[in-house]
């Protein structure tokens, strides 16, 4: 799947006309880990039950017409490749954006972990 394939099937949806604003948020692997340490690859691994859950949860709050996530999980990955793509559609920007926010930040730190392999 790819940012192209997210934004067409977003545009497909029934309700999308009521959107005035969707937000794209596109994660890669990157050359470092957070301490500094040179990375050579990294693989994600998914709860989907808690996926499931926060999605249906976050397309509750006001204003949002849709959200689309997809994961590249158990495969290794390398530095300047696509690990998640994140959609939130809604009415306005400040709905939007708070629930791109809250969604991302809760995909990064209780629906996904991440192994990272270090340059040796």
């Amino acid at each position: 799947m790819t940012l192209n394939d997210i934004v067409e099937k977003m545009k497909k949806h029934p309700r999308y006309t009521d959107a005035g604003m969707i937000l794209y948020h596109n994660g890669t692997v990157r050359n470092s880990s957070r301490k500094g340490d040179p990375v050579s690859a990294l693989e994600i691994y998914v709860d989907h039950e808690k996926l499931k859950t926060l999605l249906h949860t976050q397309k509750q709050r006001e204003g949002i017409v849709e959200i689309l996530v997809h994961i590249v999980e158990n495969k290794r990955l390398y530095p300047g490749e696509d690990v998640m793509y994140l959609a939130v559609a809604g009415n306005i920007r400040e709905n939007v954006i708070a629930v791109l926010t809250d969604t991302l930040e809760a995909i990064k730190t209780d629906v996904t972990w991440k192994k990272e392999f270090l340059v040796q």
